[in-house]
């Protein structure tokens, strides 16, 4: 006879929460936030001053990191590369989750032709990929931060609207629904005050893990040479820039920003993974 051995929701639930890689990368994320913070008060030079005479020059007590190939230092640069390698996927995250919900919740209350029209337009966009978007726009508008990410935003927006749409039809066919739209509740007044809060926190973690999706594809931008201009810090600039370095047998001003990419990026998928599987154990 063989004896079956359940596991009690609660304790899965204390698991999941105190599992190390979660709290690793998620302790991560919030320090690399508080980095980018606070970058302009932790750098200890300038992190556009060029010092030709000391180029390529390797780590040294007045700089723990080494300099680049235009003599910048490359501790600074990181620090405060972190903010404008933020900044790029918090906006793309922003405004994807804003258009994606508003057109998900759209398309799946109206229903009928809306639904249509809306379902065939995420369509054509999934067709189109965001990264060939993103140079079409920027070879039109110009090098910075605005062109990449309006293009990325686009891109990344049916992935939430699909997701938007599919759990608002869930939840438009839960008896609460009905029970408002017969005390007279308008369907603008349901969807915000009721039916928003709940697909809330599915569509933060999804949210989440397009974060580091963003900030891999507006660096691999900045590596090609697009999007920010040379003089601003940012990581993929940096791996960008050093290439020369490389040539000349100095990585560690390419390695170190494509360490901290790789990073950031496996950090905040697996907080947003983790805080998906939470939302889901918890869905009845």
């Amino acid at each position: 006879m063989t004896a079956v051995l359940t596991r009690r929701p609660g304790l899965a639930k204390i698991r999941t929460a105190r599992s190390p890689l979660y709290l690793l990368c998620l302790g991560f994320v919030a320090l690399v936030t508080a980095v980018a913070l606070l970058a302009p008060w932790l750098v200890p030079y300038d992190p556009n001053a060029i010092d030709l005479g000391n180029a390529l020059a390797g780590p040294s007590p007045d700089h723990p990191l080494g300099v680049d190939a235009a003599g910048r230092d490359t501790l600074s640069r990181l620090l405060l590369g972190a903010r404008t390698s933020l900044l790029g996927p918090l906006g793309v995250v922003v405004f994807s989750t804003l258009a994606g919900v508003a057109v998900g919740m759209a398309a799946a209350w109206r229903g009928g032709w809306l639904d249509s029209v809306l379902s065939r337009s995420t369509e054509l966009v999934f067709a189109f990929p965001g990264m060939l978007l993103a140079i079409l726009i920027i070879s039109i508008y110009g090098e910075g931060l605005i062109a990449p990410v309006i293009a990325l935003s686009i891109a990344y927006l049916p992935y939430v609207s699909r997701l938007t749409r599919s759990l608002v039809l869930a939840e438009r066919a839960r008896p609460y629904v009905s029970a408002y739209q017969v005390q007279g509740h308008s369907g603008l007044q349901i969807c915000l005050r009721h039916v928003l809060p709940n697909i809330a926190p599915v569509v933060l973690a999804q949210s989440t893990i397009n974060f580091g999706y963003a900030l891999m594809d507006l660096a691999g931008l900045s590596f090609l040479g697009l999007g920010i201009p040379g003089l601003t810090p940012d990581w993929g600039r940096m791996v960008f820039d050093g290439q020369t370095a490389i040539q000349h047998g100095y990585p560690l001003s390419a390695i170190l920003p494509s360490v901290l990419i790789v990073l950031t990026v496996v950090a905040f998928n697996v907080v947003g993974e983790r805080w998906a599987d939470r939302v889901a154990r918890r869905t009845p």
